[in-house]
Protein backbone atom coordinates (compact mmCIF):
# COMPACT_ATOMS: atom_id res chain seq x y z
CA UNK A 1 0.00 0.00 0.00
CA UNK A 2 1.37 3.72 -0.89
CA UNK A 3 1.41 6.26 1.47
CA UNK A 4 -1.72 8.05 -0.67
CA UNK A 5 -3.56 4.72 -0.10
CA UNK A 6 -2.58 5.03 3.54
CA UNK A 7 -3.43 8.72 3.96
CA UNK A 8 -6.50 8.18 2.41
CA UNK A 9 -7.54 5.19 4.37
CA UNK A 10 -6.86 6.72 7.72
CA UNK A 11 -8.76 10.01 6.27
CA UNK A 12 -11.85 7.31 6.08
CA UNK A 13 -11.58 6.27 9.42
CA UNK A 14 -11.24 9.12 11.50
CA UNK A 15 -14.51 9.49 12.12
CA UNK A 16 -14.90 6.27 13.47
CA UNK A 17 -11.97 6.23 15.43
CA UNK A 18 -13.25 9.67 16.69
CA UNK A 19 -16.90 8.26 17.47
CA UNK A 20 -15.24 5.44 19.55
CA UNK A 21 -12.80 7.75 21.11
CA UNK A 22 -15.46 10.60 22.04
CA UNK A 23 -18.16 7.90 23.50
CA UNK A 24 -15.78 7.21 26.62
CA UNK A 25 -16.34 10.13 27.91
CA UNK A 26 -19.29 9.42 29.89
CA UNK A 27 -17.01 6.64 30.93
CA UNK A 28 -14.54 8.63 32.29
CA UNK A 29 -17.09 10.40 34.11
CA UNK A 30 -18.24 7.31 35.92
CA UNK A 31 -14.85 6.58 36.79
CA UNK A 32 -13.71 10.16 37.57
CA UNK A 33 -17.11 11.63 38.99
CA UNK A 34 -17.20 10.34 42.42
CA UNK A 35 -13.94 11.90 43.45
CA UNK A 36 -13.29 15.25 42.07
CA UNK A 37 -15.31 17.99 41.01
CA UNK A 38 -16.03 18.67 37.30
CA UNK A 39 -13.94 21.91 37.17
CA UNK A 40 -10.88 20.58 39.03
CA UNK A 41 -11.12 18.06 36.93
CA UNK A 42 -10.92 19.56 33.51
CA UNK A 43 -7.94 22.16 35.01
CA UNK A 44 -5.43 19.12 36.19
CA UNK A 45 -6.76 17.63 32.37
CA UNK A 46 -6.13 20.73 30.25
CA UNK A 47 -2.57 21.30 31.90
CA UNK A 48 -1.28 17.90 31.36
CA UNK A 49 -2.70 18.04 27.99
CA UNK A 50 -0.48 21.09 26.94
CA UNK A 51 2.56 19.64 29.07
CA UNK A 52 1.85 16.41 26.78
CA UNK A 53 1.45 18.77 23.24
CA UNK A 54 4.52 21.04 24.18
CA UNK A 55 7.33 18.97 23.74
CA UNK A 56 5.59 17.27 21.25
CA UNK A 57 5.71 20.56 18.65
CA UNK A 58 9.39 21.23 19.95
CA UNK A 59 10.85 17.89 19.37
CA UNK A 60 8.48 17.95 15.63
CA UNK A 61 9.97 21.72 15.23
CA UNK A 62 5.97 22.40 14.32
CA UNK A 63 5.45 26.29 13.62
CA UNK A 64 2.74 28.25 15.68
CA UNK A 65 0.22 30.18 14.48
CA UNK A 66 1.40 33.66 13.42
CA UNK A 67 -1.65 35.99 13.00
CA UNK A 68 -2.59 36.91 15.86
CA UNK A 69 -6.21 37.03 14.73
CA UNK A 70 -5.88 33.45 14.37
CA UNK A 71 -4.64 32.97 17.69
CA UNK A 72 -7.73 34.75 18.75
CA UNK A 73 -9.74 32.59 17.00
CA UNK A 74 -8.25 29.95 18.48
CA UNK A 75 -8.47 30.79 21.82
CA UNK A 76 -11.97 31.55 21.25
CA UNK A 77 -12.83 27.96 20.26
CA UNK A 78 -11.22 26.62 22.67
CA UNK A 79 -13.00 28.20 25.34
CA UNK A 80 -16.54 27.49 23.76
CA UNK A 81 -15.17 23.17 23.20
CA UNK A 82 -13.48 22.75 25.65
CA UNK A 83 -14.07 24.57 28.77
CA UNK A 84 -17.90 25.46 27.78
CA UNK A 85 -18.89 22.40 26.35
CA UNK A 86 -17.28 19.53 28.55
CA UNK A 87 -17.49 21.96 31.71
CA UNK A 88 -21.40 22.38 30.98
CA UNK A 89 -21.67 18.45 30.73
CA UNK A 90 -19.43 17.81 33.79
CA UNK A 91 -21.20 20.49 35.81
CA UNK A 92 -25.02 19.25 34.66
CA UNK A 93 -24.12 15.29 35.46
CA UNK A 94 -22.38 16.58 39.07
CA UNK A 95 -25.60 18.70 39.94
CA UNK A 96 -27.82 15.85 39.51
CA UNK A 97 -28.72 14.90 35.83
CA UNK A 98 -28.55 11.99 34.80
CA UNK A 99 -26.35 11.01 31.82
CA UNK A 100 -29.31 10.17 29.36
CA UNK A 101 -31.00 13.41 29.60
CA UNK A 102 -28.00 15.41 29.42
CA UNK A 103 -26.54 13.11 26.37
CA UNK A 104 -29.68 13.85 24.83
CA UNK A 105 -29.80 17.44 24.93
CA UNK A 106 -26.15 17.52 23.94
CA UNK A 107 -27.57 14.89 21.16
CA UNK A 108 -29.61 17.96 19.51
CA UNK A 109 -26.44 19.72 18.08
CA UNK A 110 -26.90 18.24 14.61
CA UNK A 111 -30.34 19.38 14.41
CA UNK A 112 -29.19 22.87 15.95
CA UNK A 113 -26.37 23.12 13.61
CA UNK A 114 -28.58 22.50 10.39
CA UNK A 115 -31.31 25.27 11.57
CA UNK A 116 -28.57 28.09 11.63
CA UNK A 117 -26.99 26.99 8.03
CA UNK A 118 -30.29 26.82 6.72
CA UNK A 119 -31.17 30.17 7.80
CA UNK A 120 -27.64 31.67 7.08
CA UNK A 121 -26.60 30.23 4.19
CA UNK A 122 -30.74 31.14 2.71
CA UNK A 123 -30.45 32.99 -0.83
CA UNK A 124 -26.27 32.17 -1.03
CA UNK A 125 -24.05 30.50 -3.11
CA UNK A 126 -22.79 28.01 -0.90
CA UNK A 127 -24.59 24.94 -0.48
CA UNK A 128 -26.89 24.87 2.46
CA UNK A 129 -29.01 21.71 4.34
CA UNK A 130 -30.22 18.87 1.71
CA UNK A 131 -33.84 17.77 2.05
CA UNK A 132 -31.79 14.12 2.36
CA UNK A 133 -29.67 15.55 5.01
CA UNK A 134 -32.87 16.96 7.40
CA UNK A 135 -34.61 13.18 6.77
CA UNK A 136 -30.62 11.99 7.86
CA UNK A 137 -30.76 15.00 10.93
CA UNK A 138 -34.41 13.89 12.29
CA UNK A 139 -33.93 10.10 11.92
CA UNK A 140 -30.49 10.14 13.88
CA UNK A 141 -32.38 12.12 16.87
CA UNK A 142 -35.08 9.67 16.66
CA UNK A 143 -32.70 6.78 17.05
CA UNK A 144 -31.00 8.83 20.05
CA UNK A 145 -34.24 9.38 21.79
CA UNK A 146 -34.56 5.62 21.39
CA UNK A 147 -31.26 4.80 23.03
CA UNK A 148 -31.40 6.86 25.88
CA UNK A 149 -35.34 6.47 26.45
CA UNK A 150 -34.42 3.77 29.18
CA UNK A 151 -32.28 6.10 31.11
CA UNK A 152 -34.94 8.91 30.56
CA UNK A 153 -37.87 7.04 32.17
CA UNK A 154 -36.09 4.36 34.58
CA UNK A 155 -33.26 6.91 36.02
CA UNK A 156 -31.98 6.46 39.11
CA UNK A 157 -33.77 8.43 42.13
CA UNK A 158 -30.60 10.53 42.16
CA UNK A 159 -31.10 11.70 38.27
CA UNK A 160 -33.49 14.81 39.05
CA UNK A 161 -33.57 18.29 36.89
CA UNK A 162 -33.01 21.90 38.17
CA UNK A 163 -32.89 24.88 36.86
CA UNK A 164 -29.24 24.87 37.60
CA UNK A 165 -28.03 21.20 35.73
CA UNK A 166 -30.67 22.49 32.72
CA UNK A 167 -28.39 25.55 32.52
CA UNK A 168 -24.97 23.99 32.63
CA UNK A 169 -26.44 21.55 29.98
CA UNK A 170 -28.03 23.97 27.42
CA UNK A 171 -25.08 25.96 27.85
CA UNK A 172 -23.17 23.05 27.08
CA UNK A 173 -25.41 21.97 23.88
CA UNK A 174 -24.55 26.35 22.75
CA UNK A 175 -21.22 26.14 23.04
CA UNK A 176 -20.64 22.95 21.27
CA UNK A 177 -22.52 24.40 18.62
CA UNK A 178 -21.48 27.58 17.93
CA UNK A 179 -17.84 26.40 18.55
CA UNK A 180 -18.16 24.02 15.94
CA UNK A 181 -19.42 27.11 13.24
CA UNK A 182 -17.06 29.85 14.81
CA UNK A 183 -14.12 26.99 13.94
CA UNK A 184 -15.28 26.11 10.60
CA UNK A 185 -16.18 30.06 9.71
CA UNK A 186 -12.75 31.48 11.14
CA UNK A 187 -10.19 28.96 12.12
CA UNK A 188 -7.50 29.14 8.66
CA UNK A 189 -6.16 25.25 8.67
CA UNK A 190 -2.64 24.99 10.64
CA UNK A 191 -1.38 22.34 12.17
CA UNK A 192 -3.83 20.75 15.20
CA UNK A 193 -1.01 19.89 17.67
CA UNK A 194 -0.24 24.02 18.18
CA UNK A 195 -4.18 24.58 17.43
CA UNK A 196 -5.33 22.42 20.32
CA UNK A 197 -2.70 23.70 22.40
CA UNK A 198 -4.09 27.22 22.16
CA UNK A 199 -6.93 26.53 22.84
CA UNK A 200 -6.31 24.23 25.70
CA UNK A 201 -4.53 27.49 27.21
CA UNK A 202 -7.35 29.20 26.78
CA UNK A 203 -9.53 27.05 28.39
CA UNK A 204 -7.46 26.70 31.52
CA UNK A 205 -7.52 30.11 31.50
CA UNK A 206 -11.45 30.36 32.18
CA UNK A 207 -11.41 27.51 34.36
CA UNK A 208 -9.31 28.35 36.75
CA UNK A 209 -11.08 30.80 38.81
CA UNK A 210 -14.51 28.21 38.83
CA UNK A 211 -11.72 25.28 39.69
CA UNK A 212 -10.44 27.39 42.74
CA UNK A 213 -14.21 28.35 43.88
CA UNK A 214 -15.08 24.79 44.06
CA UNK A 215 -15.28 23.47 47.76
CA UNK A 216 -14.57 19.72 47.28
CA UNK A 217 -10.67 18.36 46.82
CA UNK A 218 -9.59 15.72 44.70
CA UNK A 219 -9.28 12.77 45.90
CA UNK A 220 -7.16 10.46 44.16
CA UNK A 221 -7.10 6.82 43.47
CA UNK A 222 -6.68 4.22 40.83
CA UNK A 223 -9.73 4.91 39.49
CA UNK A 224 -9.40 8.84 39.40
CA UNK A 225 -5.28 8.61 38.24
CA UNK A 226 -6.86 6.22 35.42
CA UNK A 227 -9.88 8.59 34.35
CA UNK A 228 -7.21 11.55 33.95
CA UNK A 229 -4.82 9.69 32.06
CA UNK A 230 -7.49 8.05 29.31
CA UNK A 231 -8.88 12.02 29.78
CA UNK A 232 -5.63 13.07 28.83
CA UNK A 233 -4.18 10.60 26.06
CA UNK A 234 -7.48 9.56 24.78
CA UNK A 235 -10.42 12.47 24.67
CA UNK A 236 -7.88 15.24 24.23
CA UNK A 237 -4.80 14.22 22.59
CA UNK A 238 -6.89 12.24 20.40
CA UNK A 239 -10.29 12.81 20.24
CA UNK A 240 -10.38 16.84 20.33
CA UNK A 241 -7.50 16.63 17.41
CA UNK A 242 -9.89 14.62 15.73
CA UNK A 243 -12.56 17.02 15.76
CA UNK A 244 -10.31 19.54 15.37
CA UNK A 245 -9.22 17.77 11.41
CA UNK A 246 -12.63 16.80 10.91
CA UNK A 247 -14.32 19.97 10.77
CA UNK A 248 -11.53 21.56 8.88
CA UNK A 249 -12.45 18.77 6.56
CA UNK A 250 -15.75 18.23 6.18
CA UNK A 251 -19.35 20.37 6.53
CA UNK A 252 -20.01 21.22 9.79
CA UNK A 253 -23.55 19.72 9.17
CA UNK A 254 -22.00 16.22 8.73
CA UNK A 255 -19.47 16.68 11.40
CA UNK A 256 -21.55 17.16 13.82
CA UNK A 257 -24.04 14.33 12.98
CA UNK A 258 -21.34 11.93 13.97
CA UNK A 259 -22.48 13.23 17.43
CA UNK A 260 -25.67 11.03 17.13
CA UNK A 261 -23.45 7.89 16.93
CA UNK A 262 -21.79 8.89 20.15
CA UNK A 263 -24.83 7.85 23.24
CA UNK A 264 -25.03 4.20 20.80
CA UNK A 265 -21.52 3.81 21.36
CA UNK A 266 -21.12 4.76 25.12
CA UNK A 267 -24.39 2.48 25.99
CA UNK A 268 -22.44 -0.70 23.88
CA UNK A 269 -18.62 -0.13 25.87
CA UNK A 270 -21.32 0.26 28.90
CA UNK A 271 -22.72 -3.02 28.29
CA UNK A 272 -19.18 -4.04 27.81
CA UNK A 273 -17.35 -2.54 30.71
CA UNK A 274 -20.40 -2.61 33.34
CA UNK A 275 -22.87 -5.37 32.31
CA UNK A 276 -25.35 -2.24 31.65
CA UNK A 277 -28.60 -3.70 29.85
CA UNK A 278 -29.02 -3.53 26.00
CA UNK A 279 -32.89 -3.17 24.42
CA UNK A 280 -34.44 -3.89 21.94
CA UNK A 281 -34.77 -0.22 21.84
CA UNK A 282 -31.29 0.96 22.28
CA UNK A 283 -30.31 -1.64 19.35
CA UNK A 284 -32.98 -0.52 17.29
CA UNK A 285 -32.07 3.26 17.53
CA UNK A 286 -28.51 2.76 17.15
CA UNK A 287 -29.46 1.28 13.77
CA UNK A 288 -31.72 4.32 13.39
CA UNK A 289 -29.14 6.85 14.14
CA UNK A 290 -26.61 4.91 11.88
CA UNK A 291 -28.70 5.15 9.00
CA UNK A 292 -29.40 8.63 9.78
CA UNK A 293 -25.94 9.33 9.88
CA UNK A 294 -25.02 7.92 6.93
CA UNK A 295 -27.86 10.16 5.29
CA UNK A 296 -26.43 13.62 6.32
CA UNK A 297 -22.62 12.18 5.53
CA UNK A 298 -23.24 10.56 2.56
CA UNK A 299 -22.00 12.97 -0.77
CA UNK A 300 -24.56 14.41 -2.92
CA UNK A 301 -25.03 13.19 -6.37
CA UNK A 302 -24.56 15.83 -9.05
Amino acid sequence: MTETQDSTAWIKAMPVVFVLIWSTGFIVARYGMPHAPPFSFLLVRYLLSILCFLPWIWLARVKWPQNRMQLLHLAVTGILMHAGYLGGVWAAVKAGMGSGLSSLIVGFQPVLTAIWLSYSLRGSDQPSVSRRQWLGLLLGFAGLLMVVWRKLTLGSPMDHVTPINMAFAIGALLSITIGTLYQKRFVQPCDVRSANTVQLMAAFVVTLPLALAEPEAMRWNAELAGAMAWSVLGLTLGGSSLLYMLIQRGAAASVTSLMYMVPPTTAIIAWLLFGETITAATLAGTVLTALGVSLVVRPSRK
